[in-house]
This record gives structure tokens, C-alpha cells and sequence, in this order.
């Protein structure tokens, strides 16, 4: 048990931990303390969900149907330009992600979809958590343990992420900085999208 457990847990960091579009998305929420540990929980769940789908036979179905492959690469690579394309908006306007009076906080609910969809239609979140995550599991001797193991990674990580990127936000509160992060946040989509377009 503990061993398909320590299995999950350091194959899931191993792979969460890479930069992506969703640590990318957990980053901007936290510098700008809005809503982020309810972002870093959402994505706990769902890296869960999507880890002990695959575990338990997605991996297997994905795998044999290319159709749906596709399916989630051109949204995907759609979204991703979409989003990227707004923070590189932000990033070259006056009002560049500025903490403060002058911010505008978005309400809880749309940034929970704007987590939702940067976590559900990044096709290589399915090719991480359940065919590579899940696939290994689906071997293991202790299927669920590796799931929680899974689940334990993603959690440590994502509320990590979420309570350090927060606390250093007072230092990092400039607008110059601000523009870095978006201008990052936006070379992250379009290389995400521009690799999935060309894997097609």
C-alpha cells in the first residue's frame, strides 16, 4: 500500500511541478491574492478526478480513440491563444495587473471557470494526469493508494504555490513586475498552443 502510495506521489510531482499554463494561471491568481487558494483547491480536485479516472480505465479509452485526442487539442490550442492573447493585452496596457484601489477583482465564480477551463481544456493535462499519471497507477498493486499519493502531490504543490506566490506579493507589487508575469503568462500560452497546433 505505502509503496504504490510514495509511487503516485513523486511520479504526480514530478509532472506537476513543470511549469505550465495551470501553474501559470495559480501563480497570477496568488500574486494578486484574488480567490487563490479556492483556485489552488479546484485544481487539487480536478488533477484527483482526472489522475483516478485515468487509474481506473480512461487512460485505456483515450488511448484507442485518437478522435477525442484531437477533439480537446484544437480547443485547447484555441483557448490557450484566446487567454494568452488577453494577458499580453494586459501587459501592454497602463492598468497592468496593479495591485490596489485601482485592481478589479473579479467575482469568485468567474475566476473558478477561468480555472476550470486553463485545467480542462489543456489537453496535455489529460496527457499528463490520465494517460501518463493514470496509466502508471492502473499497474500498480495498490491502484487507490497511488490516487491519494497522486492527490497528496497535488495538493502540497498547488497550496504551496498558491500561500508562497501570496506572501510575496508586497514585494513584487509593481506594475513593471506585473508586465513580466503577464508577458510570461502569455509566452506560456502561445507556446502551449503553438506545440499542440504543430503536434496536430
Amino acid at each position: 500500500m505505502w509503496q504504490s502510495y510514495v509511487n503516485g506521489l513523486l511520479v504526480a510531482a514530478g509532472l506537476i511541478m513543470a511549469i505550465g499554463t495551470q501553474n501559470a494561471f495559480v501563480l497570477a491568481q496568488s500574486l494578486r491574492r484574488e480567490h487563490h487558494l479556492p483556485v489552488a483547491a479546484l485544481c487539487v480536485v480536478c488533477d484527483a478526478l482526472l489522475v483516478a479516472a485515468g487509474v481506473f480505465g480512461l487512460a485505456t479509452v483515450l488511448a484507442h480513440n485518437p478522435t477525442l485526442l484531437a477533439v480537446a487539442r484544437w480547443g485547447g490550442a484555441v483557448f490557450l491563444i484566446g487567454y494568452g492573447s488577453l494577458a499580453l493585452r494586459r501587459a501592454c496596457s497602463k492598468q497592468s495587473l496593479q495591485q490596489g484601489e485601482h485592481q478589479t477583482v473579479r467575482s469568485l465564480r468567474a475566476v473558478l471557470l477561468s480555472a476550470l477551463a486553463v485545467t480542462l481544456l489543456n489537453p496535455h493535462v489529460y496527457l499528463d494526469t490520465v494517460l501518463l499519471i493514470g496509466s502508471l497507477g492502473a499497474q500498480q498493486t495498490e491502484p487507490g493508494a497511488y490516487v491519494v499519493g497522486a492527490a497528496s502531490a497535488s495538493l502540497l504543490w498547488f497550496f504551496t504555490l498558491a500561500l508562497g506566490a501570496a506572501w510575496l506579493a508586497p514585494w513584487l507589487a509593481r506594475p513593471g513586475t506585473w508586465r513580466i508575469l503577464d508577458l510570461l503568462v502569455a509566452a506560456m500560452m502561445f507556446t502551449v498552443a503553438f506545440q499542440l497546433i504543430t503536434a496536430a
